[in-house]
């Protein structure tokens, strides 16, 4: 009787949920996560505050007409914790990052912009390792950094340094690629091995040891898509798949083009070290975000050609056929397993690894 008093006496107010609630009123950290809660956010809050047609195409940047010229414009914010990991650091991620983005609207990019926000207290070193680290990144990528601000946050409102980048670059002619493009019948490939920065960056936050040594993956796209497009320009959609990994990608791909997408689980590469690390955490690594990898949805006809493509780059050796569009469930993702069974890969919630990016 004293155990069912003690236990009448516990407040629900008190409990926590390791899965964010639908009806949060206030926000919790599953809307970063790329995930249903990310797209309620847009769909919610943000898209019918701008709402216009440029921002309702969703995509990883968007393209504009200015003065007889196709640009891709993207922001993206990073607040990676650690800020130095191995295979990489945040500077790395802001610059690689917002590269990316533009580069999955086929654009070339051109210049990126960065703002700074310190915490009062973070060492000057430590910011100077950040800017070095975006300096040698832009090189690497071919993009200027033109323009910047900083601004500086009292002690324990912050945490050390966050960064945004903005970047605009040109759109060739003739290239459309979008996730509305999708159709049956596109093989869907992947560049390479997935899951690697995700469990890097838990690796050294958590101090895990897996026996070898995990970095992330993270570089810049955009020569390995000038590569793709020099093989056709009739690419139908390319995403990195970030927040959210590989099947959050391939979710809204489906849900914006209205079309299906069957996986084969065995074609997915996955590096051993991540499925061991993933086993261990409790992860699936269709979900643990890369930043050094695209999907691209490639009409059937051109699919090998672009697949060797990809294979002779530097950043797309590792590239694989993974699986196709289809007219089957439409607006789903399903994957068939390799005992022969199939199960839906649904859009996550959250997300497993919270500050990654």
């Amino acid at each position: 009787m004293a155990d069912l008093a003690t236990e009448a006496a516990v407040d629900p107010a008190n409990w926590t949920c390791p899965a964010p609630l639908r009806d949060q009123p206030v926000v919790v950290m599953g809307h970063g996560g790329g995930g249903a809660l990310s797209a309620e956010l847009i769909e919610q809050i943000f898209a019918p505050a701008y709402g216009n047609p440029t921002l309702a195409a969703l995509a990883d940047s968007a393209v504009l007409d200015l003065g007889g010229a196709r640009l891709a414009f993207s922001t993206d914010s990073y607040v990676v914790r650690p800020l130095f990991f191995p295979g990489g650091s945040l500077g790395d991620l802001a610059v690689n990052g917002t590269v990316n983005d533009l580069a999955m609207s086929g654009a070339r990019p051109a210049y990126l912009s960065t703002a700074f926000v310190l915490e009062e207290g973070v060492g000057l070193d430590v910011v100077g390792r950040v800017a070095q680290a975006m300096g040698a990144a832009a090189k690497a990528a071919g993009v200027t950094i033109a323009t910047g601000d900083t601004k500086v946050v009292e002690s324990g409102h912050g945490d050390g340094v966050y960064v945004t980048t903005a970047g605009v670059g040109l759109v060739p002619d003739g290239v459309d690629i979008r996730p509305q493009r999708a159709r049956p019948g596109d093989a869907v490939i992947v560049s390479g091995p997935i899951g690697l920065h995700g469990v890097a960056i838990m690796s050294v936050r958590e101090g895990l040891e897996f026996g070898v040594e995990i970095a992330s993956d993270t570089a810049p796209l955009a020569d390995l898509v000038a590569a793709m497009l020099a093989v056709t320009k009739d690419i139908h959609v390319l995403r990195d798949p970030t927040r959210g990994g590989l099947g959050a990608s391939l979710n809204e791909i489906a849900r914006a083009s209205g079309t299906g997408v069957r996986l084969r689980e065995r074609a997915v590469p996955v590096p051993d070290e991540v499925a061991n690390a993933c086993g261990f955490l409790g992860l699936d690594p269709l979900y643990v975000a890369n930043e050094g990898r695209l999907v691209a949805f490639v009409p059937a006809p051109h699919a090998e050609a672009v697949l060797a493509a990809m294979r002779a780059h530097p950043h797309g050796g590792g590239a694989v056929l993974v699986g196709e569009c289809v007219e089957d469930h439409p607006g789903m993702v399903v994957m068939a397993t390799g005992l022969g069974g199939t199960r839906v890969v649904d859009l996550p919630l959250g997300e497993q690894l919270p500050r990654i990016c």
